[in-house]
């Protein structure tokens, strides 16, 4: 595979491959440019030699029509004698050798009561005039027929003239009329016939390359002329393009029928090779003209010059190659000495000798890089290995902190076995080794339980050490037998007095009457607890307005009273608990705490305790910790009856 290639044959390839891209997208591109515009200028040229040679029979043909027009001036006011009326034609065909022959046949008994036909005609035959009289069956063709039913002059449809003129030709007619008793009477038809073997001559002098020619095909699509002399006459360009499936050639012969001219793509019915094909109608007969381009044989010269320009890039490609070989392996070649020599810094040698690489290049640059690598690594690893020792030793030391610092708390559960007047759990579940939340409950008196839940700012060392001093205090001065207010007040000053880190703690502080369910309290910017009635109604209590501890020195907490009955449970909580994140960052909020809370009220303090922890755990189930979670529940039973 390429990835398992060496960076020399990557190089060889990647610039081969690179160069072969852009040498074929310019020479396609100019490929195609050039040979739209040799298109494009066949088409100009094949456009004007077919209008060149379109005039060019048009012209001869006007000349032709011009014979039989300017007769028929002289036939109107001339009276029809026969001698005058040979004597014509005569004269005309002799001093017109364009023309084959030419005709004047009077309409029947028009000559003469007596006389049927009259139809006096001159041709040319052996290098001399040959005259005949045309008999009565020539009224039947096209050539007489036609004019004088449209009576207007006419190309005939090219035919074989069998007697008169023995070959293949055409005839010009014109109908000429004259004035009896007032009325225009149809008199007959003059003729000038022209030999398909001079249009033949025009047409087949037209040579485009090798194979290219012209045919002609009359208004109906007879061919006229054309190299294959069996089509002639003898077949239409419908009857070819039937016989041979060739819809395009049906297509183009309608188009050359109806009078159109245009430039398109045709296939030769002679090589059987793709062409071009340009046609327009004759503006004298309405037979179209027809000239093939053959496509090769126009444009071998650009294919020729791509050939060469193809073999000429090839042997550039093979010289290049050869370069770029020599090059990369002058490139490649250090490289090689120096990835062999770092296979051993890989296996973890790092005293491995490199090789000597004295240019001041790129791969010298490199080599001196692994050198000066090789001595970091060696530096890195020795104080890796101490930094180790040194991680492995603190994390000893927090985990035996940790334990301490748990050491600390109550001890749950139960912690007052003998006295049934109330229950109480707390847990705590610290975001790192060592946490700044704490929990604490101990009794002043044999009537009164003092309880409190705090939360210190900060995390790590700092907050465990600042949480320490924070519950060494609350037990000394709850046990003086002070209020809440007055016990906050004084851990406040104590832990303001000496505080250079600014570290604070939010704090509630409860005493609770164990027989009367009487409950005085103080917080200092700590989370209202709640309060879960035994009717099932849930309230969170009222604050006292005080602020965090070690802020102010000489801040005064005031203390509240409310009261607790029978199976009243109240809640402490840290705002681990509603500040809880899940993978969408939503938390776990205060309206889903007291949900919860609602649906474990039944249950004992632990399982409540237990099942709110489930709770943030199942929420917030693949996020990490970030926040100490504290919660601690006493629930009031007062003495019996």
């Amino acid at each position: 595979m390429l990835k398992n290639r060496g960076i020399a044959f990557k190089l060889v390839l990647f610039i081969l491959f690179s160069e072969i891209a852009i040498f074929t997208f310019i020479f396609g591109y100019n490929y195609l440019v050039s040979r739209r515009i040799i298109e494009k200028n066949i088409e100009q040229n094949a456009r004007n030699l077919v209008m060149a040679t379109v005039n060019r029979i048009d012209s001869a043909l006007r000349a032709v029509e011009k014979i039989p027009k300017n007769l028929l001036y002289i036939l109107e006011d001339l009276p029809l004698t026969g001698v005058e009326v040979k004597d014509l034609l005569r004269t005309v065909v002799e001093n017109n050798p364009d023309i084959y022959g030419a005709a004047i046949a009077l309409e029947p008994y028009a000559y003469s009561k007596d006389k049927l036909c009259f139809a006096p005609y001159y041709c040319r035959s052996g290098g001399k005039l040959k005259f005949t009289y045309l008999d009565c069956d020539s009224y039947t063709w096209d050539w007489y027929r036609i004019p004088k039913e449209v009576n207007h002059a006419v190309w005939s449809e090219p035919y074989y003239d069998e007697g008169a003129g023995n070959r293949m030709m055409s005839t010009f007619s014109v109908p000429f009329y004259k004035s009896v008793k007032g009325k225009k009477r149809f008199m007959g038809v003059i003729t000038a016939d022209i030999s398909l073997t001079w249009l033949k001559k025009i047409v087949s002098s037209i040579k485009i390359a090798q194979t290219g020619y012209g045919f002609l095909i009359s208004k109906n699509g007879r061919f006229v002329t054309h190299p294959q002399t069996n089509l002639i006459m003898n077949e239409t360009v419908f009857s070819v393009a039937k016989a041979t499936n060739n819809i395009n050639l049906q297509k183009i012969g309608r188009e050359m029928t109806e009078g159109k001219s245009g430039f398109a793509p045709f296939t030769s019915m002679r090589t059987g090779k793709k062409c071009w094909i340009g046609y327009a109608p004759l503006s004298t007969s309405n037979w179209s003209l027809g000239i093939l381009f053959p496509q090769d044989e126009l444009m071998s010269d650009i294919t020729d010059l791509n050939h060469a320009v193809w073999a000429l890039s090839v042997g550039g490609f093979l010289i290049l190659m050869v370069v770029i070989i020599i090059i990369a392996g002058s490139i490649t070649r250090p490289l090689r000495a120096l990835s062999k020599a770092t296979e051993g810094i890989a296996t973890g040698d790092l005293d491995v000798e490199l090789p000597q690489i004295r240019s001041q290049d790129e791969v010298g640059v490199l080599a001196e890089s692994f050198k000066q690598m090789e001595d970091s690594l060696k530096q890195y690893i020795k104080d890796l290995t101490e930094t180790t020792a040194a991680k492995e030793r603190i994390e000893s030391e927090l985990y035996v902190a940790r334990d301490i610092q748990m050491g600390m708390l109550p001890t749950v559960p139960p912690p007052f076995p003998d006295i049934a007047l109330f229950d109480i759990y707390a847990t705590l579940e610290p975001a790192r080794e060592v946490g700044g939340d704490l929990y604490n409950f101990f009794f002043m008196d044999d009537d009164h339980l003092c309880f409190a839940v705090g939360d210190v700012a900060g995390k790590g060392v700092p907050a465990a050490l600042f949480m320490t001093v924070t519950q060494t205090l609350i037990k000394t001065k709850g046990i003086k037998g002070l209020s809440p207010g007055e016990i906050l007040e004084s851990v406040n000053k104590d832990l303001s007095l000496e505080n250079p880190s600014f570290m604070f703690v939010t704090l509630f502080v409860g005493i609770l009457h164990i027989r009367t369910g009487a409950l005085q309290f103080s917080s200092g910017g700590h989370n209202p607890p709640y309060i879960i009635r035994a009717d099932g109604k849930i309230e969170a209590m009222e604050l006292t307005g005080g602020i965090p501890l070690g802020i102010v020195e000489d801040f005064s907490y005031q203390s509240k009273m409310t009261g607790l009955k029978k199976d009243d449970t109240i809640f402490l909580y840290t705002d681990g608990v509603t500040e809880a994140m899940n993978e969408k960052h939503e938390l776990f909020s205060s309206a889903r705490l007291e949900e919860d809370l609602l649906g474990l009220k039944d249950k004992p303090v632990e399982q409540m305790a237990g099942g709110i922890m489930e709770s943030i755990e199942a929420f917030s189930r693949g996020t990490p910790q970030t926040d100490d979670i504290t919660i601690l529940l006493l629930r009031f039973y007062g003495e019996a009856g």
